[in-house]
């Protein structure tokens, strides 16, 4: 602490996956160092944020709603004081005929496809919901999307989209993909969230149903 951290510029592709990353980068720009991305911004930022500011922007986004974890630390008191505001039972029925079915249950934080689930109806929703254990979850309408890409960004504004197979996790090289519109509103949309959130390196996905490229379910 109150020493240099050794480096001028750093370029962060870790600290969402480990918490020492995290800490010590705050530290870094702390004492000088120029980090890509703002490790500041980042410990506040989620994904269920991001699509509220996506909303208010015009970005068109999946319906999504957020739900209380299934589990809770031993000291949360689960019958009094502790959670005396979260309503229950939930209402999952109503909750899927708001998004609609099928649907996806993800983490409001966090990436990289982990625990992300498709769910058709309640039953299934209801059983991987209780596999998430201590993980704050967002139900997200499902985009039965014809086209998808993935845009890389440098400079918050040089903006490259990618064609991209979500289910096998591969990049397509196919050059006239998007029209010369739907690419301009995909990088359009692109440059506008990086420069609200602050973000330098970073992918979007956005994903296409009937012209409309909505921020990606998955």
């Amino acid at each position: 602490m109150g020493e240099p951290s050794g480096y001028r510029v750093i370029v962060d592709r870790i600290s969402h996956e480990v918490e020492y990353y995290r800490a010590f980068l705050k530290h870094a720009v702390l004492e000088g160092a120029y980090v890509i991305n703002n490790p500041f911004w980042w410990t506040a930022d989620d994904k269920f944020f991001n699509y509220s500011v996506a909303q208010k922007l015009g970005v068109a986004v999946p319906k999504t709603v957020l739900l209380p974890q299934k589990s809770y630390p031993k000291d949360i008191d689960l019958t009094a004081e502790s959670l005396h505001n979260l309503g229950y039972p939930i209402d999952w029925e109503g909750l899927l005929d708001y998004v609609g079915r099928p649907a996806i249950l993800k983490p409001y934080s966090g990436g990289g496809w982990k625990h992300v689930y498709k769910v058709n109806d309640a039953r299934e929703l209801i059983e991987a919901y209780d596999g998430t254990g201590p993980y704050c979850m967002t139900l997200q309408q499902f985009i039965r999307f014809d086209q998808y890409v993935r845009c890389f960004t440098f400079g918050k504004t040089d903006i490259v989209p990618v064609v991209y197979d979500p289910h096998q996790r591969r990049y397509l090289i196919q050059h006239d993909y998007l029209s010369a519109e739907l690419g301009a509103r995909i990088v359009r949309d692109a440059q506008t969230l990086n420069m609200l959130l602050g973000y330098e390196m970073n992918t979007i996905e956005f994903a296409i149903e009937d012209g409309v490229p909505s921020r990606s379910t998955f």
